[in-house]
């Protein structure tokens, strides 16, 4: 079965670290998330990545080294979004609860291209968790993909 994440990151030795569901949906619990990405698990063929992102306007999830793990899993981590994508909303003159599913993935991709560009000192306070994780290590000097289908 041919299936696509919305986003998918590499690291630098162009191997794959992270993908990406983007969903425009606000206010998705932690149990919604996980049931969104056992239900992808579940009914496709993905690769093994060791960070799956699901991104909505106001939330982030991050799951850490699961695998293709088809369980109802809570993530790893619970990210509140505002912080980082609202400058990204205020320049494309939209609010989080305008924002079409499409232009949020355009959003998502830009800070996600943005962040494997940074150095550590200068990641925001408010995105910590992204050197806690070690997503930043693994997408740092990468490249992004849109709509890719496996």
């Amino acid at each position: 079965m041919s299936t696509r994440w919305d986003l998918t990151a590499c690291n630098r030795d162009s191997q794959l670290v992270l993908v990406v569901e983007v969903k425009s949906k606000l206010n998705a619990t932690p149990k919604w998330a996980a049931q969104l990405r056992r239900n992808i698990f579940a009914h496709g063929t993905f690769p093994n990545a060791p960070y799956v992102l699901m991104a909505f306007p106001d939330r982030f999830y991050l799951w850490k080294s699961t695998g293709s793990n088809h369980e109802l899993l809570e993530p790893t981590y619970v990210i509140d979004a505002h912080p980082i994508l609202q400058p990204y909303f205020e320049q494309s003159g939209v609010t989080a609860e305008q924002v079409s599913g499409q232009s949020l993935e355009l959003i998502v991709a830009s800070w996600l291209r943005e962040l494997m560009h940074k150095t550590p000192d200068e990641i925001d306070v408010a995105q910590q968790w992204l050197i806690d994780s070690g997503l930043y290590d693994a997408v740092a000097g990468g490249s992004l993909d849109r709509e890719v289908v496996v």
